[in-house]
């Protein structure tokens, strides 16, 4: 019963963005608010049903039918439309099994990318709707991923979606200029809904796998648009895939965390490595400067073509990190830098480096800092300040499998957490 709830869990995630988008396409961004309570109601009933029943074959149709009717039924209530469902598809011109096509889906789904990542917005605010509506996203996981309150959050996403409504009057993708001046957003917003996926910031598993799973689905639907197939789509998506292909080797078979030091490399998914790599020489041909998503991909990609742990080729891997620094710094580029260096330069050299962070106020609730602290700690056999790290990282981390890891690292006062 507890599997079936999680299939459940990961399937509404994944259509909740695809039945907001479809809706929001048909019906405007300025019924928002009832297209979000329709979607909820029509989720908590399949719940309902489906917990006791198979899943229909078609869950995306069967949501989105409920959720629409329930829409409908709502403005004929407040007296917003005077005629039914089947008087309202005619005069938009809408076949009754339209919506339900996976073209349809598509094409809204692109289209609410780019509503949410509207130029008059600000960048947070995109990133916080598009998280949202598309990603599907709690409060919690976006504030996570934003280093932002909870509350915060909820105020910002109330304010983001009345200035929406106020901005977007009907979905439609961009012309090429307005098109490719908000890829960098929606590529960023992609690349955090991946993030959460790979790295879970909350919850009782480790691993989203269905979250990097649709983030690289919506990459490889911005190729469908020329003016999106760019160099920096298919670097992120060569990102994704390296990352993703180490998935059954991150965790054991009780879907408890294994360091990278100790995972079985024959698990790694040779053939998402062999698309990973194809998507990567697409990202270089010809050659141009680098984007993040470049350099990231490419220190992804050493990782999976070393053939044990000990072949790592961590110089390349720290003149990777050095020159994403330079090419667009952030706390957490910096903090993965301090892996490389200690491996390249020594324990002790790293833990200066990682002194010098110490004041940065994100660092302060940062689990990473903590586990790289104790790991650094442990190679210069300060058993004492390692369990102090390790403490604090515990403290910090609201996963519950990351916390288990953690915790038996503590009992057996050693750390070695990349």
């Amino acid at each position: 019963m507890e599997e079936h709830h999680k299939f459940l869990e990961s399937l509404f995630r994944a259509e909740y963005g695809k039945i907001i988008a479809v809706l929001t396409n048909r019906f405007g961004p300025s019924k928002i608010e009832s297209i979000e309570d329709c979607v909820q109601d029509a989720l908590l009933k399949a719940m309902k049903i489906w917990g006791y029943k198979n899943v229909p074959d078609n869950p995306t149709a069967w949501l989105l039918r409920v959720a629409g009717n329930n829409l409908i039924d709502q403005f004929r209530r407040d007296k917003k439309m005077e005629y039914g469902k089947d008087d309202y598809i005619k005069e938009k011109g809408i076949h009754p099994q339209e919506i339900y096509l996976k073209s349809t889906i598509t094409d809204s789904q692109l289209k609410m990318i780019f509503a949410c990542c509207h130029p008059s917005l600000s960048a947070e605010y995109q990133i916080i709707l598009s998280l949202k509506l598309i990603g599907g996203f709690g409060n919690s996981e976006i504030a996570q991923a934003l280093i932002k309150k909870e509350e915060a959050v909820a105020k910002s996403y109330t304010r983001a979606k009345k200035q929406l409504k106020a901005t977007v009057s009907t979905l439609d993708i961009p012309l090429e200029m307005g098109l490719r001046s908000r890829l960098n957003i929606v590529l960023k917003v992609i690349y955090l809904m991946f993030s959460e996926g790979y790295a879970a910031s909350s919850g009782d598993i480790a691993i989203k796998k269905d979250i990097c799973l649709e983030a690289i689905r919506l990459a490889r639907l911005l190729e469908v648009n020329k003016y999106c197939d760019l160099p920096e789509v298919h670097a992120l998506v060569a990102l994704m895939c390296f990352h993703t292909s180490r998935f059954e080797a991150r965790t054991d078979i009780n879907g408890e965390l294994v360091d990278m030091e100790h995972q079985d490399r024959k698990k790694y998914d040779k053939n998402l490595i062999n698309i990973g790599v194809r998507y990567l020489e697409r990202a270089t041909t010809p050659p141009i400067s680098p984007s993040t998503y470049h350099l990231e991909a490419a220190v992804s990609y050493n990782h999976c073509r070393a053939k044990t742990f000990g072949e790592t080729d961590w110089k390349s891997i720290l003149h990777l990190y050095d020159l994403q620094m330079q090419t667009q710094f952030s706390p957490i580029v910096q903090l993965n830098r301090v892996v490389p260096y200690y491996m390249v330069h020594g324990a002790e050299a790293g833990l200066k480096e990682l002194r010098d962070y110490e004041t940065s106020s994100y660092f302060i609730d940062s689990v990473l800092y903590y586990a790289i602290k104790a790991e650094i700690l442990v190679r210069l056999e300060d058993n004492k300040g390692a369990k102090t790290a390790l403490e604090n990282a515990i403290g910090h981390t609201k996963n519950k499998v990351e916390k288990r890891h953690l915790l038996k690292k503590l009992r057996n006062n050693s750390s070695s957490i990349i």
